[in-house]
């Protein structure tokens, strides 16, 4: 994202013009601070010929101390060599002139790949990659989109930074299950060619509140998201955030795979119920042809209600699980569901979401969210020939 000050509005058209990529257009430098403060990933900042030059160095000097990676280019009428030196001693990375627009848009660019270098420089010296948690079942309709919206609420709740990510591509509805409008959803991936980085990927999530970000699912029947993609994007988010959860589709498509070689745990989700079983069943099955290890997955048995003459031990027989967590059967859940308002936070007392915010203690504990340490494992698949046990 670039930012531009310049307060005659054709010259900021202009310039607009011959900048690349997302810009926000500010007419005065009053709006900087505030502007900046809302969007602390801004790597470029132009300033238009209608500052003056002291005003624009001024502007440059702060930001070199209070915001070294920002790239500060500035824009004159005329490029004269008094200005060169002034402005970068004041660290402005580039002067040029309104009359090349090339010029401009190189220097922009210039600009963005330092900041870019400088943001990833200090993100590694500084973070430990987080967590990522995919939530899974081969049969719909048994709660998955939901413990995903709750349990990604609870873990920020419990202080983590957390990207719910919805990977069902034909029918994601964590947005909605959110009430978010989002802007931006995976299908706008294709608008980067490749050049992602946390810039770009955080204008792509929406924030649903503090702590908690969301990448939608496309809003559009027949949308279409490249598979390759996919896996570089789970890769970049866990370098972001604390915690990553994928909500999947119903299936073990391409995208779910993409998540699967790249999670630190697999929460398996189903019902107390004999065709939830049934694929509960066939999906275990897969699990272990695929050779993903099955001491990092996890069991939460929905809707668990013992008067519909199918147990809970009855279901970790069968599959050879023992369940993580019951959530228990309540039609609350689906009051909250319509309410579009996660139920541990409007309901923090109910006992389905004290079974997930105790799953999230759980879950954060196994994965030692926020850090990663250096033993902690993945749910990639073992060798050929070694099926885990």
């Amino acid at each position: 994202m670039t930012t531009i000050i310049e307060p005659d509005q054709d010259v900021a058209e202009k310039i607009r013009q011959a900048v690349p990529g997302a810009v926000s257009l500010l007419g005065s430098a009053d709006r900087l601070a505030g502007h900046l403060d809302k969007d602390p990933a801004e790597q470029t900042l132009v300033v238009g010929p209608s500052m003056s030059v002291e005003d624009a160095v001024g502007i440059a000097e702060r930001l070199r101390v209070e915001r070294p990676a920002l790239g500060v280019v500035l824009v004159r009428t005329v490029v004269d060599r008094d200005i060169l030196p002034r402005a970068m001693r004041a660290g402005v990375r580039e002067v040029v002139s309104i009359d090349d627009p090339a010029a401009l848009s190189h220097a922009v660019r210039r600009a963005q790949a330092v900041a870019r270098a400088m943001i990833a420089a200090d993100e590694s010296a500084e973070r430990v990659p987080g967590g990522l948690l995919t939530v899974f079942s081969a049969k719909g309709g048994v709660g998955k989109s939901f413990l995903s919206t709750n349990l990604s609420a609870a873990l920020a709740d419990l202080g983590h930074r957390v990207c719910l990510v919805d990977l069902d591509i034909e029918g994601g509805s964590d947005s909605l299950m959110l009430s978010l409008t989002p802007q931006h959803t995976l299908a706008d991936l294709h608008r980067f060619r490749g050049n992602l980085d946390t810039s770009a990927l955080e204008s792509l999530t929406t924030v649903h509140s503090p702590g908690l970000s969301v990448l939608p699912a496309p809003i559009h029947l027949g949308a279409t998201v490249e598979v390759a993609a996919i896996g570089p994007v789970l890769d970049q988010l866990k370098g972001m955030y604390d915690a990553v959860v994928v909500d999947t589709s119903g299936s073990f498509d391409d995208y779910a795979l993409q998540a699967f070689d790249r999670s630190d745990l697999l929460v398996l989700i189903g019902t107390l119920d004999m065709p939830s079983l049934k694929n509960l069943k066939l999906a275990v099955g897969t699990l272990d042809l695929l050779n993903y290890p099955r001491d990092l997955w996890r069991l939460a048995v929905n809707r668990a209600d013992p008067r519909v003459g199918l147990s809970v031990e009855e279901v970790e027989q069968t599959l050879g699980i023992a369940a993580t967590v019951t959530i228990p059967s309540s039609r609350d859940v689906l009051v909250s569901v319509n309410r579009g308002v996660p139920l541990v936070r409007s309901n923090g007392g109910h006992p389905a979401s004290k079974a997930i915010v105790s799953l999230a203690n759980q879950l954060s504990l196994d994965v030692a969210l926020p850090g990663r340490t250096p033993e902690r494992g993945r749910l990639r698949r073992v060798g050929r020939g070694r099926k885990a046990a």
